[in-house]
C-alpha cells in the first residue's frame, strides 16, 4: 500500500475536561485512516503514536501481506495531544497558545480516542490497539481502562507508567532545550534553535545503547559516522516546536495508568484490569522503558506474556521499520494477538 491509502481527518470535540479539572478548548483530534469498519464493528485496529513521531510513522506496521492488512481491518492512527498534529501549543489561539496549553495527561488522550472511536465509528469493539514507547503507554491505558471493548493490547517498549529513572532522563532532556536563553520561558519570538539542537543531541545518547554505537550499528540506519547520526538529530529538532515537545514530555513524566478517576492511584488495580490478550515487548538495551521494569508491570496483569525485543538498538528497537528483525518480531506477536483476541 502506498501513502495515498491514508485518509487524514479531524475530529472536532470541542471543549474537552481534563483529569485535573482544566478545559481544552475547541479539542481536535487529528487521525489517520484505512480500511473499513466492517458490519459487526469488531474490526478497528488503534496504533496511538509515540513521542516525537507524526501519525505516519506508524505507516510501516500497515501492509497489504501483514497482520495489520487494510484489507481485512479498519486501522486509526491517532495523533497525541501536544505533539502538533491534534490540539497542540503550536496550533491553540488565545492564552492556550503556545506556554499556556494546558496539561493534558494519558488518560485525557484516550478518553478523546473513545470519543472518536463512538461518535465516528459507532461504538466499534477494538481488535487490538498496539503502540511503541508513549504509543504503547496509551494501548494499555485502553485495556486498563476498556477491558470489555479492547480485544488485545501491544507494548512495545513501554511500560504502564513513567518509572523514576525515566523521569530523570527526560529531566534532563528538557534542562538542554529550555537553558536556551531564546526559549523565554515558552514565549519565544523566534525558536530556540540552541536548545533544540541540544536536545536532539542528549535525546540521541538515551534513544540507542551502548553496543549500537560501539558496534557501528548506525551504518545500518545510513549514517557514515556518529557525527551524521547526531547532526540528523538536530534537524529533526529542529523542526518541531520546542513547546510542543514540552507538552508531551510532561505527558510522558507524569504517566501512569492509574492517575485518573477510575483508579485513583491504585496501579495494581488498574494494571489487573489487563485481562485480555497482552503482550509487552521491552527492548533487551533500552535505557529508560527498561525490560525490568517492564516485567514487573506484565506480572500484574492477568492476560499478558512478555517478550524481548533481543536487539542492541536501544529504545529505537521497537520503532515501526527500524530495526528490521525487531520490526518482524513485533508483527509476528500483532499476528497472534488478533488470533488470541478472537477477532476477525
Amino acid at each position: 500500500m502506498t501513502d495515498s491509502d491514508w485518509v487524514i481527518k479531524d475530529f472536532e470535540a470541542g471543549d474537552l475536561p481534563l483529569s485535573n479539572s482544566d478545559i481544552l478548548k475547541g479539542a481536535r483530534l487529528r487521525y489517520h485512516q484505512t480500511g473499513k469498519l466492517n458490519a459487526p464493528k469488531d474490526n478497528l485496529i488503534l496504533l496511538p503514536t509515540y513521542y516525537g513521531g507524526a501519525a505516519t510513522g506508524n505507516y510501516p506496521w500497515v501492509t497489504s501481506d501483514g497482520p495489520l492488512d487494510p484489507e481485512r481491518y479498519c486501522i486509526v492512527i491517532p495523533a497525541m495531544l501536544g505533539a502538533g498534529e491534534s490540539s497542540s501549543p503550536s496550533n491553540a489561539t488565545g492564552n492556550q497558545a503556545g506556554p499556556g496549553f494546558p496539561r493534558v495527561s494519558l488518560y485525557d488522550n484516550v478518553m478523546l480516542q473513545k470519543q472518536l472511536v463512538d461518535q465516528v465509528f459507532g461504538g466499534a469493539d477494538l481488535a487490538l490497539v498496539m503502540g511503541w514507547s508513549m504509543g504503547g503507554m496509551q494501548a494499555l491505558q485502553w485495556g486498563s481502562l476498556f477491558p470489555d471493548r479492547v480485544g488485545a493490547v501491544l507494548a512495545a517498549c513501554a511500560t504502564a507508567r513513567c518509572y523514576p529513572h525515566n523521569r530523570v532522563f527526560l529531566e534532563g532532556i528538557k534542562a538542554a532545550l529550555t537553558c536556551d536563553s531564546d526559549f523565554e520561558g515558552g514565549r519565544y519570538r523566534r525558536p530556540p534553535a540552541r536548545g533544540l539542537k541540544a536536545f536532539g543531541r542528549v535525546y540521541a545518547g538515551w534513544a540507542y545503547s551502548q553496543a549500537f554505537y560501539r558496534q557501528d550499528l548506525y551504518h545500518e540506519l545510513g549514517f557514515r559516522t556518529i557525527e551524521d547520526l547526531l547532526d540528523f538529530w538536530e534537524q529533526d529538532h529542529l523542526a518541531q516546536d520546542a513547546n510542543d515537545l514540552l507538552a508531551v514530555l510532561d505527558t510522558w513524566q507524569s504517566a501512569d495508568i492509574s492517575t485518573n478517576p477510575v483508579f485513583q492511584g491504585d496501579y495494581q488495580a488498574a494494571l489487573a484490569r489487563l485481562i485480555m490478550p497482552t503482550c509487552i515487548m521491552p527492548g533487551a538495551t533500552d535505557l529508560y522503558f527498561t525490560e525490568t521494569d517492564a516485567r514487573s508491570d506484565a506480572k500484574g496483569m492477568p492476560g499478558a506474556r512478555c517478550e524481548v525485543l533481543a536487539s542492541d538498538y536501544g529504545h529505537i528497537a521497537g520503532g515501526p521499520g527500524r530495526d528490521p528483525a525487531s520490526h518482524a518480531h513485533i508483527l509476528s506477536v500483532a499476528r497472534s494477538l488478533l488470533q488470541d483476541g478472537a477477532h476477525p
